[in-house]
């Protein structure tokens, strides 16, 4: 398939079938922190319309307690009223980054994945009107800034690493971006996007 957004598209989880847990990373989760319960979060994977797709992507600020100047996808924990995974990612994206709902249509979901920090994180994958306009919340996100969905496809852009955690090996991916480092849960959420469209 050479669209590239239409190989996305027959990749991800329909909207009808949202995944449960446990996360696909399940079994290296709980050699690092056990099997106590993690708490549910979101986050929206989303690509802006136009001739060619571009994944939204944000920097954390430096003053966060966790994960501070990292990469992410816009998103973050479950709030008791949010309905599913898609409200959480929705209402996450509008304040982190001012993205009107109205501009965003979910498509699907890719696996569940979970976090050193004991969370089980939803993917929510959607289209984003061309016209969005996108407004960082400075308390949270430094830059929102976007990377081509071919950019992630060309397995040239695609590092592979071994780091040590907790006296554990842990194979990672990482892609470096316009000065952009996109490493640790984020660029785990974009391999298992790679390796349910067949490009690992």
């Amino acid at each position: 398939m050479n669209d590239p957004l239409s190989a996305l598209l027959s990749a991800v989880r329909p909207l009808s079938a949202p995944p449960e847990g446990p996360g696909w990373n399940h079994t290296e989760m709980a050699e690092l922190i056990g099997n106590t319960p993690r708490r549910p979060a979101a986050v929206l994977l989303g690509w802006r319309e136009g001739v060619q797709p571009r994944l939204v992507l944000t920097v954390r600020t430096d003053n966060l307690q966790a994960h501070a100047g990292q990469v992410a996808f816009p998103g973050g924990r479950t709030d008791p009223e949010d309905a599913d995974a898609i409200a959480t990612a929705l209402r996450e994206s509008e304040e982190e980054i001012g993205l009107d709902r109205a501009l965003v249509t979910p498509v699907g979901f890719l696996d569940c994945f979970e976090t050193i920090s004991g969370y089980c994180i939803t993917p929510v994958v959607a289209r984003i009107a061309s016209g969005a306009q996108l407004y960082p919340a400075p308390a949270e996100v430094a830059e929102v800034f976007e990377v081509p969905l071919g950019f992630f496809l060309d397995p040239a852009n695609m590092r592979r690493y071994t780091m040590e955690f907790r006296g554990h090996r842990r194979e990672m991916v990482e892609f470096v971006h316009g000065g952009h480092r996109i490493w640790g849960a984020t660029a785990a959420m974009l391999f298992n996007l790679l390796q349910r469209m067949g490009r690992t």
